[in-house]
Protein backbone atom coordinates (compact mmCIF):
# COMPACT_ATOMS: atom_id res chain seq x y z
CA UNK A 1 0.00 0.00 0.00
CA UNK A 2 2.87 2.50 0.66
CA UNK A 3 4.58 1.89 -2.26
CA UNK A 4 1.40 2.57 -4.21
CA UNK A 5 0.41 5.74 -2.49
CA UNK A 6 4.46 7.22 -3.17
CA UNK A 7 5.00 6.33 -6.54
CA UNK A 8 5.52 9.12 -8.88
CA UNK A 9 4.96 11.94 -6.33
CA UNK A 10 3.51 14.86 -7.74
CA UNK A 11 4.37 17.93 -6.05
CA UNK A 12 2.05 20.49 -4.63
CA UNK A 13 0.22 23.38 -6.25
CA UNK A 14 0.65 27.20 -5.16
CA UNK A 15 -2.29 29.10 -6.04
CA UNK A 16 -0.96 30.11 -9.71
CA UNK A 17 -0.10 26.36 -10.00
CA UNK A 18 3.44 26.56 -9.68
CA UNK A 19 5.25 23.71 -8.45
CA UNK A 20 6.28 23.91 -5.37
CA UNK A 21 8.04 21.28 -2.45
CA UNK A 22 5.87 20.20 -0.36
CA UNK A 23 3.63 22.41 1.83
CA UNK A 24 5.82 25.48 2.23
CA UNK A 25 3.84 28.81 3.47
CA UNK A 26 5.61 30.60 0.79
CA UNK A 27 7.70 30.18 -3.17
CA UNK A 28 8.85 33.48 -4.06
CA UNK A 29 6.59 35.71 -2.33
CA UNK A 30 3.55 33.30 -4.18
CA UNK A 31 1.22 32.15 -1.34
CA UNK A 32 0.54 28.34 -1.25
CA UNK A 33 -2.30 26.57 0.25
CA UNK A 34 -1.66 24.99 3.40
CA UNK A 35 -2.53 21.66 4.33
CA UNK A 36 -5.44 21.69 5.00
CA UNK A 37 -6.09 19.09 8.45
CA UNK A 38 -9.81 17.47 9.03
CA UNK A 39 -10.52 16.74 12.66
CA UNK A 40 -13.58 16.48 15.47
CA UNK A 41 -14.02 19.16 17.84
CA UNK A 42 -13.40 17.50 20.94
CA UNK A 43 -11.10 18.50 22.71
CA UNK A 44 -9.24 15.18 23.01
CA UNK A 45 -9.69 15.40 18.73
CA UNK A 46 -7.95 18.95 18.62
CA UNK A 47 -5.21 17.93 20.86
CA UNK A 48 -4.35 15.05 18.95
CA UNK A 49 -4.72 17.27 15.39
CA UNK A 50 -2.81 20.49 17.31
CA UNK A 51 0.36 17.32 17.80
CA UNK A 52 0.02 16.52 13.92
CA UNK A 53 0.02 20.20 13.24
CA UNK A 54 3.04 20.32 15.34
CA UNK A 55 4.97 17.30 13.28
CA UNK A 56 4.23 18.73 9.94
CA UNK A 57 5.17 22.50 10.83
CA UNK A 58 8.40 20.82 12.12
CA UNK A 59 8.87 20.06 8.60
CA UNK A 60 8.12 23.47 7.16
CA UNK A 61 4.63 22.29 6.35
CA UNK A 62 1.61 25.25 6.76
CA UNK A 63 -1.29 23.72 8.34
CA UNK A 64 -4.85 24.84 8.40
CA UNK A 65 -7.34 23.47 10.62
CA UNK A 66 -10.53 22.02 9.48
CA UNK A 67 -13.52 20.91 12.39
CA UNK A 68 -16.10 18.62 11.17
CA UNK A 69 -18.91 17.72 13.44
CA UNK A 70 -19.56 14.08 13.46
CA UNK A 71 -22.88 11.86 14.02
CA UNK A 72 -21.29 10.20 17.39
CA UNK A 73 -20.26 14.47 18.01
CA UNK A 74 -24.09 15.41 17.30
CA UNK A 75 -25.78 12.54 19.00
CA UNK A 76 -25.27 12.19 22.70
CA UNK A 77 -29.07 10.92 24.02
CA UNK A 78 -27.86 7.28 22.56
CA UNK A 79 -25.36 4.45 22.79
CA UNK A 80 -22.86 3.90 20.22
CA UNK A 81 -24.50 0.91 19.30
CA UNK A 82 -27.69 2.18 18.91
CA UNK A 83 -27.14 5.41 16.33
CA UNK A 84 -25.16 2.79 14.11
CA UNK A 85 -21.66 2.51 14.29
CA UNK A 86 -18.88 1.56 12.98
CA UNK A 87 -18.01 4.96 11.37
CA UNK A 88 -19.96 7.23 13.85
CA UNK A 89 -17.03 9.59 14.73
CA UNK A 90 -15.37 8.83 11.14
CA UNK A 91 -17.98 9.00 8.05
CA UNK A 92 -18.36 12.88 8.07
CA UNK A 93 -14.70 13.25 8.08
CA UNK A 94 -13.87 10.58 5.30
CA UNK A 95 -16.78 12.49 3.01
CA UNK A 96 -14.92 15.62 3.47
CA UNK A 97 -11.48 14.02 2.27
CA UNK A 98 -13.28 12.49 -0.72
CA UNK A 99 -14.74 15.82 -1.88
CA UNK A 100 -11.42 17.29 -1.23
CA UNK A 101 -12.14 19.52 0.87
CA UNK A 102 -9.23 18.82 3.84
CA UNK A 103 -6.07 16.63 2.90
CA UNK A 104 -5.68 14.83 5.69
CA UNK A 105 -7.81 13.13 8.37
CA UNK A 106 -6.67 12.62 11.53
CA UNK A 107 -8.27 9.92 13.62
CA UNK A 108 -8.00 7.44 16.73
CA UNK A 109 -7.42 4.49 15.28
CA UNK A 110 -9.89 2.35 17.38
CA UNK A 111 -13.12 4.65 16.04
CA UNK A 112 -11.81 4.13 12.16
CA UNK A 113 -13.78 1.22 10.93
CA UNK A 114 -11.51 -1.81 9.20
CA UNK A 115 -13.65 -1.87 6.13
CA UNK A 116 -11.38 -0.19 3.31
CA UNK A 117 -13.13 3.38 1.55
CA UNK A 118 -12.26 3.47 -2.40
CA UNK A 119 -10.08 6.06 -2.68
CA UNK A 120 -8.92 6.92 0.60
CA UNK A 121 -5.77 4.59 2.50
CA UNK A 122 -4.47 4.89 5.84
CA UNK A 123 -1.00 6.27 4.70
CA UNK A 124 0.83 6.38 7.89
CA UNK A 125 0.71 5.51 11.78
CA UNK A 126 2.97 7.26 14.29
CA UNK A 127 4.54 6.06 17.16
CA UNK A 128 1.57 4.45 19.81
CA UNK A 129 0.93 6.08 22.94
CA UNK A 130 -0.75 3.62 25.87
CA UNK A 131 -3.06 1.19 24.84
CA UNK A 132 -4.34 0.28 28.55
CA UNK A 133 -7.56 1.04 29.91
CA UNK A 134 -7.51 3.02 33.09
CA UNK A 135 -9.89 2.45 36.48
CA UNK A 136 -11.09 6.07 37.59
CA UNK A 137 -12.96 6.55 40.92
CA UNK A 138 -13.46 8.52 43.88
CA UNK A 139 -13.73 6.44 46.32
CA UNK A 140 -11.61 2.96 45.41
CA UNK A 141 -7.88 2.77 43.83
CA UNK A 142 -8.99 -0.72 41.88
CA UNK A 143 -11.97 -2.19 40.79
CA UNK A 144 -12.14 -4.93 43.21
CA UNK A 145 -12.11 -2.79 45.79
CA UNK A 146 -15.18 -1.45 44.86
CA UNK A 147 -18.30 -2.06 46.97
CA UNK A 148 -20.84 -4.53 45.66
CA UNK A 149 -23.95 -2.66 43.38
CA UNK A 150 -21.55 -0.07 42.26
CA UNK A 151 -21.92 2.03 39.16
CA UNK A 152 -19.45 1.56 36.61
CA UNK A 153 -19.56 3.87 33.72
CA UNK A 154 -18.53 2.99 29.94
CA UNK A 155 -19.97 3.45 26.56
CA UNK A 156 -17.78 0.04 25.66
CA UNK A 157 -19.48 -3.26 24.61
CA UNK A 158 -15.57 -4.71 25.41
CA UNK A 159 -14.91 -2.97 28.13
CA UNK A 160 -18.67 -4.08 29.77
CA UNK A 161 -18.08 -7.89 28.66
CA UNK A 162 -14.94 -8.12 30.04
CA UNK A 163 -15.98 -6.37 33.32
CA UNK A 164 -18.76 -8.96 33.40
CA UNK A 165 -16.68 -11.83 32.68
CA UNK A 166 -14.20 -11.54 35.46
CA UNK A 167 -16.85 -9.43 37.82
CA UNK A 168 -20.24 -11.01 36.88
CA UNK A 169 -22.96 -9.43 39.01
CA UNK A 170 -21.14 -8.15 41.55
CA UNK A 171 -22.06 -4.71 39.93
CA UNK A 172 -23.96 -2.48 37.77
CA UNK A 173 -22.25 -1.86 34.41
CA UNK A 174 -24.11 0.95 32.83
CA UNK A 175 -23.44 3.08 29.88
CA UNK A 176 -22.30 6.59 29.39
CA UNK A 177 -21.56 8.90 26.58
CA UNK A 178 -19.72 12.25 26.24
CA UNK A 179 -15.91 13.44 25.95
CA UNK A 180 -13.88 12.24 28.49
CA UNK A 181 -14.71 15.97 30.60
CA UNK A 182 -18.20 14.91 30.44
CA UNK A 183 -17.97 11.61 31.97
CA UNK A 184 -15.74 12.63 34.54
CA UNK A 185 -17.92 15.81 35.64
CA UNK A 186 -20.65 12.89 35.56
CA UNK A 187 -18.77 10.77 38.12
CA UNK A 188 -18.06 13.68 40.45
CA UNK A 189 -21.67 14.58 40.53
CA UNK A 190 -22.45 10.99 41.62
CA UNK A 191 -23.74 9.85 39.08
CA UNK A 192 -21.42 6.76 38.96
CA UNK A 193 -18.88 5.08 41.18
CA UNK A 194 -16.14 4.50 38.72
CA UNK A 195 -15.43 4.75 34.89
CA UNK A 196 -13.06 2.81 32.81
CA UNK A 197 -11.41 5.01 30.42
CA UNK A 198 -8.47 4.98 28.52
CA UNK A 199 -5.23 5.73 29.62
CA UNK A 200 -3.81 7.63 26.35
CA UNK A 201 -6.76 10.44 26.11
CA UNK A 202 -6.70 11.11 29.74
CA UNK A 203 -2.84 11.62 29.30
CA UNK A 204 -3.08 13.49 26.56
CA UNK A 205 -5.49 15.90 28.17
CA UNK A 206 -3.21 16.28 31.21
CA UNK A 207 -5.65 14.36 33.20
CA UNK A 208 -3.16 11.61 34.70
CA UNK A 209 -4.12 12.50 38.35
CA UNK A 210 -7.98 10.76 37.94
CA UNK A 211 -6.32 7.56 37.37
CA UNK A 212 -6.34 5.52 40.23
CA UNK A 213 -4.87 2.16 38.51
CA UNK A 214 -4.65 0.21 35.08
CA UNK A 215 -6.16 -2.82 33.87
CA UNK A 216 -3.21 -4.08 33.02
CA UNK A 217 -3.57 -7.19 29.55
CA UNK A 218 -3.66 -10.21 29.18
CA UNK A 219 -6.26 -9.02 32.30
CA UNK A 220 -7.98 -6.40 30.28
CA UNK A 221 -7.16 -6.47 26.67
CA UNK A 222 -7.46 -3.29 25.03
CA UNK A 223 -9.74 -2.35 21.57
CA UNK A 224 -8.32 -3.13 18.30
CA UNK A 225 -5.68 0.28 17.68
CA UNK A 226 -6.35 1.95 21.10
CA UNK A 227 -4.07 4.25 21.78
CA UNK A 228 -3.20 5.12 18.21
CA UNK A 229 -3.41 7.69 15.49
CA UNK A 230 -4.17 7.19 11.88
CA UNK A 231 -3.76 9.60 8.85
CA UNK A 232 -5.50 9.14 6.13
CA UNK A 233 -5.49 10.44 3.00
CA UNK A 234 -7.10 10.27 -0.75
CA UNK A 235 -5.03 7.27 -2.74
CA UNK A 236 -3.86 9.68 -5.15
CA UNK A 237 -2.78 12.07 -3.27
CA UNK A 238 0.83 10.84 -2.89
CA UNK A 239 2.36 13.89 -2.02
CA UNK A 240 0.63 14.10 1.19
CA UNK A 241 1.04 10.56 1.88
CA UNK A 242 5.07 10.92 1.26
CA UNK A 243 4.96 14.16 4.04
CA UNK A 244 3.97 11.67 6.50
CA UNK A 245 6.40 9.00 5.86
CA UNK A 246 9.31 10.80 8.28
CA UNK A 247 6.32 10.27 11.20
CA UNK A 248 5.49 6.51 10.74
CA UNK A 249 6.48 3.59 13.04
CA UNK A 250 6.87 1.10 11.46
CA UNK A 251 6.41 -1.18 14.52
CA UNK A 252 3.13 0.79 15.49
CA UNK A 253 2.01 0.00 12.15
CA UNK A 254 2.72 -3.51 11.94
CA UNK A 255 0.56 -3.69 15.03
CA UNK A 256 -2.08 -2.31 14.37
CA UNK A 257 -2.62 -3.44 10.92
CA UNK A 258 -2.51 -6.89 11.94
CA UNK A 259 -5.45 -6.04 14.83
CA UNK A 260 -7.53 -4.37 12.26
CA UNK A 261 -7.45 -7.39 10.05
CA UNK A 262 -8.48 -9.87 12.45
CA UNK A 263 -10.88 -7.58 13.50
CA UNK A 264 -11.97 -7.04 9.70
CA UNK A 265 -12.04 -10.40 9.11
CA UNK A 266 -14.32 -11.31 12.51
CA UNK A 267 -16.59 -9.00 11.59
CA UNK A 268 -17.32 -10.92 8.37
CA UNK A 269 -19.53 -13.37 10.66
CA UNK A 270 -19.08 -12.23 13.95
CA UNK A 271 -20.92 -9.69 16.09
CA UNK A 272 -19.48 -10.29 19.88
CA UNK A 273 -17.24 -7.96 21.55
CA UNK A 274 -13.67 -8.02 20.09
CA UNK A 275 -10.26 -7.51 21.84
CA UNK A 276 -6.65 -7.49 20.56
CA UNK A 277 -3.60 -6.26 21.28
CA UNK A 278 -0.18 -6.26 18.89
CA UNK A 279 3.17 -6.06 20.25
CA UNK A 280 6.72 -5.77 19.07
CA UNK A 281 9.52 -7.29 20.43
CA UNK A 282 13.04 -8.84 19.22
CA UNK A 283 11.48 -8.16 15.42
CA UNK A 284 8.81 -10.43 15.87
CA UNK A 285 5.43 -9.70 16.06
CA UNK A 286 2.91 -11.26 18.48
CA UNK A 287 -0.95 -10.51 18.39
CA UNK A 288 -3.30 -11.93 21.15
CA UNK A 289 -7.03 -11.55 19.99
CA UNK A 290 -10.09 -12.45 22.41
CA UNK A 291 -13.81 -12.81 21.72
CA UNK A 292 -16.49 -12.41 24.08
CA UNK A 293 -19.51 -13.73 24.70
CA UNK A 294 -22.29 -10.70 25.12
CA UNK A 295 -23.02 -11.68 28.60
CA UNK A 296 -19.61 -11.92 29.18
CA UNK A 297 -19.33 -15.77 30.72
CA UNK A 298 -17.07 -16.92 28.24
CA UNK A 299 -13.73 -15.14 26.54
CA UNK A 300 -12.24 -16.86 23.60
CA UNK A 301 -8.33 -15.83 23.15
CA UNK A 302 -5.87 -16.93 20.63
CA UNK A 303 -2.23 -15.64 20.37
CA UNK A 304 0.21 -16.35 17.52
CA UNK A 305 3.59 -14.79 16.40
CA UNK A 306 5.18 -13.93 13.17
CA UNK A 307 8.52 -12.43 12.11
CA UNK A 308 7.94 -8.22 12.01
CA UNK A 309 9.10 -8.69 8.33
CA UNK A 310 5.84 -10.79 7.06
CA UNK A 311 2.52 -9.13 6.28
CA UNK A 312 0.75 -8.37 9.17
CA UNK A 313 -2.57 -8.80 8.11
CA UNK A 314 -1.50 -12.35 7.33
CA UNK A 315 -1.18 -12.37 10.71
CA UNK A 316 -4.22 -10.72 11.80
CA UNK A 317 -6.40 -13.34 9.58
CA UNK A 318 -4.63 -16.31 10.92
CA UNK A 319 -5.73 -15.32 14.27
CA UNK A 320 -9.24 -14.26 13.24
CA UNK A 321 -9.27 -18.01 11.69
CA UNK A 322 -8.67 -19.41 14.98
CA UNK A 323 -10.78 -17.54 17.03
CA UNK A 324 -13.61 -18.34 15.05
CA UNK A 325 -12.76 -21.56 15.69
CA UNK A 326 -12.88 -21.46 18.92
CA UNK A 327 -16.06 -19.12 19.86
CA UNK A 328 -19.15 -20.50 21.06
CA UNK A 329 -22.03 -17.63 21.72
Amino acid sequence: MLGVLLAHVRPFACEMDRPTPMFPTRINNTPCRPLRLGTRGSTLARWQANWTAEQLRAQGIAVEMVIIATSGDIIQNESIVSIGAPGVFTKEIQRALLENRIDLAVHSLKDLPTEPIAGLALAAVPTRASFRDAFVSLMAERIEDLPRGARIGTGSLRRKTQLLHHFGNQYHIEDIRGNVETRLRKLKQGAYEALILAEAGLLRLGLADSIRSLLEPPFFLPAVGQGALGWEVRTEDRQTAEVLQPLNDPATWAAVFAERAMLRKLQGGCSAPIAALGMVKDATLTLHGRILSLDGTNAFDATQSAPLSDNPETLGINVAEELTTLYRP
